[in-house]
């Protein structure tokens, strides 16, 4: 068998009518984190198939190839991390691309790319009661029974990390099931030859039994920009959504640290954080013709260290 399948802010737009406001966000830490690092879940290790990258599927990032031509240290490393190029799979520099750990809201790319599939463009979802029951990062404003549009839900998903719209969407594409939108999850992850990946809810706010490597996340950050629906949302620095409330708009700012910042050519992709996960971002950005996606498991500081390696990948020849 080959190898595997193998992205700051969150403003509240509030104080005048007309303007949503979000909910507290849980994928944007405080400044400042304890240097203590987290206990590792009974799962983490090694992924069982790794290593290899040699796997036929077209997303998969070439681990069998050791030459990394990116040489970068940190005082403080991320635990984990991969810089590679989104158009070869090629790794230019990796740090335990393998490791398994808690991936936090990185795990909202899988329930984006399954509700692509399964819910039409213009299709609507219901707001349940269970989805006002959330825990975490939320849109905040959803309306108790009402249907609002796939496509404004997908924005509160990616932008604002809502773990409401993760619930809502993934009842939505499960005929009402959020454990059956699990199962689908899992089972499109080994489809996708992701050997260290598994997932336990569709938001990624529950640790346990919820986590993946690097090298897989690369994979599917690569799936979500492949997808014109959810490339033209995760590139976004902001959005401004009719929505029913008073004043009719919802503000929705995207926790992407790149993007906040105005790091040049950045296209997406997603932010994550709950306290064993630590920061974690899968980044991209593209300069020409030449694409580069960056991931960062537990980082210190991920925005930093992302524009960091991408300055130097973007600086080296292919």
């Amino acid at each position: 068998m080959g190898g595997r399948v193998a992205l700051v802010l969150a403003l509240a737009a509030a104080g005048m009518a007309g303007l949503g406001v979000l909910a507290p966000e849980v994928d944007t830490p405080p400044p400042a984190r304890p240097a203590a690092t987290p206990g590792p879940l009974p799962t983490a290790g090694p992924a069982p198939l790794s290593g290899q990258g040699t796997a036929p599927a077209p997303l998969a990032v070439r681990l069998d190839d050791p030459r990394d031509v990116v040489r970068v240290e940190f005082k403080r490393a991320p635990r984990a991390g991969l810089l590679f190029d989104l158009n070869t799979g090629r790794v230019l520099w990796r740090r335990q691309p393998t490791r398994v750990l808690p991936i936090a809201s990185l795990t909202k790319m899988m329930t984006a790319l399954l509700v692509v599939e399964r819910v039409p463009r213009h299709g609507r979802v219901r707001i349940s009661p269970e989805t006002l029951r959330y825990r975490g990062s939320g849109v905040g404003l959803l309306p108790r029974g009402k249907l609002i549009g796939v496509e404004k839900m997908l924005h509160g998903l990616l932008l604002v990390s809502g773990n409401d719209a993760a619930i809502a969407l993934a009842q939505r594409a499960a005929g009402g099931s959020e454990r059956r939108f699990v199962r689908m999850m899992n089972r499109r992850a080994r489809a996708m030859g992701l050997t260290c990946t598994r997932f336990s809810t569709p938001s990624g706010i529950r640790d346990a039994g919820n986590h993946s490597c690097a090298g897989d996340l690369a994979a599917l950050g690569r799936a979500v920009l492949q997808s014109p629906r959810l490339a033209r949302i995760v590139g976004r620095r902001k959005a401004v959504l009719p929505f029913p409330v008073a004043g009719g708009k919802l503000y929705l700012y995207n926790t992407n640290p790149l993007l906040h910042d105005g790091y040049r050519g950045t296209t997406g992709v997603k932010t994550g954080y709950t306290e064993a996960a630590g920061r974690c971002l899968v980044a991209t950005a593209r300069r020409g013709a030449r694409r580069l996606g960056v991931v960062l498991l537990d980082s210190p500081d991920p925005g930093r260290q992302a524009r960091r390696l991408l300055d130097r990948g973007f600086a080296t020849n292919r």
